[in-house]
């Protein structure tokens, strides 16, 4: 079978590295690329955002399957595209894909579902007045929001009133986000642990994959602004079988039949963001892909075969039941001097084969890129993610970390404390 996967970080190398391990795939693609998904695949150049583009790409190549990594192509109608051609797609449709695209939508969807969700109101460009007002109502700390895409950076959580106001100001002025902070959502602040549960679907039925941990600020401790996620860790102590048995019963499976309801046929990755509260599990957010660092904890997890999932998944008939290795995976993501602000980009990167090197570890590349003279350079705001994979998690996070201190370049940086949680819970 030849595979197409679109996209180019650390997420991509991840399926890009998992799907070659299939006997079903005889031939690798992806788009467009990175230098060590370059290792695995034959690379081609494509807009990730234009939808036609993929399509057309996966009609050159005339592949079996195309796995679509990032949000922006299917919120742009990357699988509608290719279903439009004869081609499988795997993940949701545009009209699937806007529990992503919109956080108004999927508020819309998780009530009508009778999800349990923080208590919430949306506000437009020409709704300051309100949105302030709203937060005056508001006790303990406050949760903004961009509705649209904002690349995982369009977040803020903050028990500051002041700090809450300048964000509504700024995202519906569109001064931080753009067209897609004009319409915001705000939420009361929850509390707990974090959980992030990514089930495979078919639309109808849905499976859930090894839990996972993310840590979103920049900072050890949780300090600092959002981010992409500057790591994560799988299994969670906090998440049992019965934790996650609970997340399909009310939040994954009423949250398929309300799309069916509406006459959306959800297939390929439904990502539920969650807070563990006193009152019990809260959907945060919904994505509609592999979460990224998740996917680099969650896909090396995987004892089954990852193509077969996804081509199930794409033909609408899944039946075979993901299953994961008992070994424990963390992820360390080494990010540009400047992340998640403006970011610094060109530098040498040093010691990635003396990472490699570290038993149990694989190095994913996320903003990389080659120059001149073929050596690899940073290209992005988080440029790596280091997963090791162990026994036990201490030897996990052990040996995460012995490859972290083998690579250099200026500006470096890298949370120390990733799976801290785990050390506690």
């Amino acid at each position: 079978m030849r595979v197409l996967v679109v996209g180019g970080g650390g997420r991509e190398h991840a399926l890009v590295w998992k799907l070659a391990q299939s006997p079903l795939v005889d031939e690798i693609h992806a788009a467009p690329g990175n230098p060590g998904i370059a290792a695995v695949a034959t690379c081609h150049e494509l807009n990730v955002s234009d939808a036609d583009a993929v399509a057309a790409l996966a009609d050159r190549l005339d592949v079996d399957l195309t796995v679509v990594g990032p949000e922006v192509p299917l919120v742009a109608g990357a699988i509608d595209a290719l279903e439009a051609r004869g081609r499988l797609g795997f993940g949701p449709r545009a009209d699937g894909a806007r529990l992503e695209g919109s956080k108004q939508w999927m508020k819309e969807v998780l009530v009508a579902a009778g999800v349990p969700t923080a208590r919430h109101a949306a506000f437009g460009r020409d709704d300051e007045a309100a949105a302030l007002a709203y937060l005056d109502r508001m006790s303990g700390f406050y949760v903004i929001k961009t509705d649209g895409l904002a690349a995982g950076k369009g977040v803020l959580v903050t028990e500051s009133l002041d700090e809450a106001r300048d964000a509504v100001r700024s995202y519906l002025g569109g001064s931080a986000f753009g067209d897609a902070g004009h319409r915001l959502v705000i939420e009361e602040g929850l509390s707990g642990p974090e959980l992030s549960v990514l089930a495979l679907t078919d639309g109808a039925h849905a499976f859930a994959l090894p839990a996972a941990q993310d840590h979103k600020r920049v900072g050890d401790g949780d300090t600092g602004p959002n981010t992409g996620g500057m790591g994560a860790y799988s299994p969670v102590p906090v998440a049992p079988p019965a934790v996650v048995d609970e997340v399909m019963a009310r939040a994954v499976h009423p949250t398929l039949a309300e799309l069916r309801r509406r006459g959306i046929d959800y297939r390929g990755i439904l990502y539920a963001g969650l807070m563990l509260t006193p009152d019990g599990v809260k959907v945060i957010e919904y994505n509609v892909r592999f979460g990224d660092p998740e996917c680099q904890v969650v896909v090396p997890r995987l004892a089954t075969d990852l193509a077969v999932h996804c081509l199930e998944s794409a033909q609408g008939s899944l039946h075979t039941v993901p299953s994961a290795i008992d070994d424990a995976a963390v992820t360390v993501v080494l990010a540009a001097e400047g992340y998640p602000g403006s970011v610094r980009t060109g530098d040498r990167i040093t010691g990635l084969t003396d990472a490699a090197a570290v038993d149990g570890v694989t190095v994913f590349h996320a903003g990389t890129a080659r120059d001149a003279d073929g050596d690899v350079i940073t290209a992005g705001g988080r440029v790596l993610a280091v997963t090791a994979l162990a026994p036990t998690f201490v030897a996990a996070r052990d040996a995460a970390y012995r490859a972290v201190d083998c690579i250099e370049w200026p500006g470096m940086h890298a949370r120390r404390d990733i799976g801290y949680q785990a050390l506690t819970q």
